[in-house]
């Protein structure tokens, strides 16, 4: 009753199932767990836990301030809320390859689903800022084949490696590094910041395992469709920071509304009703277990 009746196991073997089909997977990002439930809902097939979302929740810029208790503990809540599958962003992987075989196992007892770790140096940025420093190609290896040593918990736990080497060292290369990462045990590429169709095209006939899309607003990705990226056969998209960018739009509109009108009349229309949300989190299937939870009207 509490969370959805299907274990962390069931939702990693349900995640290898879906990739299998070839259909393009949407994974809207969840900044909280009543995020992730309304995804669910309109039925999407999974959920991105976003590194940057996580850091801006917490008042951070997106520069690997958060350590891997924080992201791991929102990841486990945002995880159990829901019967998706779920994505987490672990950055550079909270340290030294030693630090990324316990990221993983850590991971994998929080019930999430999938990571993918970048090969950015620390402190890191948002990737689709400027001047981003990489490490190199066998530093990075290193990380991948140590994240593949603790995924022995659960062999359908997904390691999945980020390259931002297109806007630093060209398209050539980030190609590169990307088999050289499925080569150390990467299972998936989320090729970072590329520009237009042309540049979707030419990694996906590159590489020959799932293909992540990162259709971030007000980057450096042009934002395609649905229906482009699966003709363009890649295999998941995220939409990372769109729903705490919608969330919090709203909240500055509401806000300046009652700043200006001394109340919040005029915003209400745009509201989740009291009845969305409570139907939202089941409160009167809670009822069986106390008949005195759900006694009133709305």
């Amino acid at each position: 009753m509490l969370f959805p009746q299907i274990t962390p196991t069931d939702k990693r073997r349900n995640f290898r199932e879906q990739l299998k089909t070839g259909k393009l997977l949407e994974f809207p990002g969840a900044f909280s767990p009543l995020c992730a439930m309304l995804i669910e809902r309109k039925k999407f097939e999974g959920v991105y836990i976003s590194g940057s979302v996580l850091s801006n929740d917490l008042g951070y810029p997106d520069i690997g301030l958060t350590t891997l208790s924080e992201v791991g503990s929102r990841g486990r809540q945002i995880a159990r809320a829901t019967s998706l599958p779920t994505l987490i962003d672990i950055d550079t992987g909270f340290g030294e390859p030693m630090n990324v075989t316990r990221t993983i196992q850590e991971m994998i007892e929080m019930g999430i689903c999938a990571v993918h770790m970048e090969d950015q140096m620390n402190p890191k940025r948002c990737g689709h800022l400027d001047n981003k420093s990489l490490v190199t190609t066998d530093e990075m290896v290193k990380k991948i084949r140590a994240a593949s040593l603790g995924k022995k918990l659960d062999s359908n736990f997904l390691i999945m490696a980020r390259t931002d080497a297109k806007a630093s060292e060209g398209m050539a290369a980030a190609i590169d590094r990307a088999k050289a990462y499925v080569d150390a045990g990467a299972e998936a590429i989320f090729p970072e910041a590329l520009n237009d169709e042309k540049e979707f095209e030419q990694f996906r006939k590159a590489i020959n395992v799932p293909l992540l899309a990162n259709m971030t607003e007000f980057g450096k990705s042009k934002l395609l469709t649905k229906k482009q990226l699966s003709d363009l056969g890649f295999n998941i998209v995220i939409y990372p920071v769109s729903t705490l960018r919608l969330a919090m739009k709203a909240v500055e509109r509401g806000l300046d509304s009652l700043r200006q009108e001394g109340n919040l009349d005029k915003v209400v229309p745009d509201m989740q009703t009291r009845k969305e949300l409570y139907d939202l989190t089941r409160y009167e299937e809670y009822n069986q277990f106390d008949q005195g939870i759900f006694n009133f009207k709305i």
